[in-house]
């Protein structure tokens, strides 16, 4: 059994998503053109930002069918199947974030900083305002200044203010806040953490399996949702996990494993 595969399988689709997107702007692919906010896959299928859509729905912008329909694609998805996996299997600046939590815990700023001094609910607040903002000025506010759309344009296109961003972002999840972008200012993983409370693919804790070694949380990048870990077995079931499968991979009890989320039990004890 390979240890990091899952690691592994997110990096394999994430350069996969860049190269096919590079490749529609550089060679003329056509297997899916566009950007992350919106796309076609084969010229067929619309996925689009529900964010993102939302936001220039707050503008007062007329949505055309194909940008509403992707983006009701992209809701079920998530809300059904993916939950918040866009943050750690679709989005460049993960490679970013996920890279300064290495180093973090490689040269030991985890044990310097022992109470993180933000509120993850930050994220949540820009969402407001993002559609505030949008409404009274009449543009898709955070669409401007997203480091995400920055990234994923400049890999496309050509980076100028994208590295900037990647940049800025590093540094601030190395030496400011662990999980700083992703786990308490990104809206767009806010957005997604909304959405993906409902979805089937769930990690399950197994108590009995479990010794109390914590590695699952140090790698967490949302250690909240493993609150059940050394107490009860039961699924994960809060929207803001990432089903990035880090603790299942640092789990050497066996321990943690993905499952489908258990609507039968839930049904009944409702």
């Amino acid at each position: 059994m390979i240890k990091n595969k899952y690691l592994i399988l997110r990096r394999v689709f994430q350069i996969s998503l860049m190269t096919l997107y590079f490749g529609a702007n550089a060679w003329g692919w056509n297997f899916i053109v566009g950007n992350l906010s919106s796309s076609k896959i084969l010229d067929t299928v619309p996925i689009s930002d529900p964010y993102a859509v939302l936001q220039m729905f707050a503008a007062g912008a007329v949505i055309a069918s194909d940008v509403f329909i992707g983006a009701l694609v992209a809701v079920l998805f998530y809300s059904i199947v993916g939950g918040r996996a866009f943050c750690s299997w679709v989005c460049p600046v993960n490679i970013v974030t996920d890279s300064a939590n290495y180093l973090r815990r490689k040269f030991g700023f985890n044990q310097i900083q022992k109470k993180q001094p933000a509120s993850r609910n930050i994220r949540y607040w820009i969402i407001v305002m993002s559609l505030i903002i949008s409404f009274i000025f009449g543009v898709a506010a955070f669409e401007f200044i997203s480091p995400v759309a920055m990234t994923h344009r400049g890999i496309i296109f050509g980076l100028g203010f994208g590295w900037a961003a990647i940049v800025i972002i590093f540094l601030f999840d190395l030496f400011v806040l662990k999980n700083g972008w992703c786990g308490h200012i990104c809206p767009i993983g806010g957005f997604y953490s909304g959405i993906g409370r409902f979805s089937l693919i769930r990690v399950k804790h197994e108590e009995e399996k479990c010794t109390l070694c914590m590695k699952c949380k140090e790698v967490c990048p949302e250690n909240q949702v493993l609150f059940m870990v050394g107490k009860s077995s039961q699924q994960v079931l809060m929207g803001e996990c990432t089903n990035c499968a880090r603790c299942i991979e640092v789990c050497d009890d066996d321990a943690l494993n993905f499952s489908i989320r258990d609507l039968i039990n839930k049904t009944k004890e409702n």
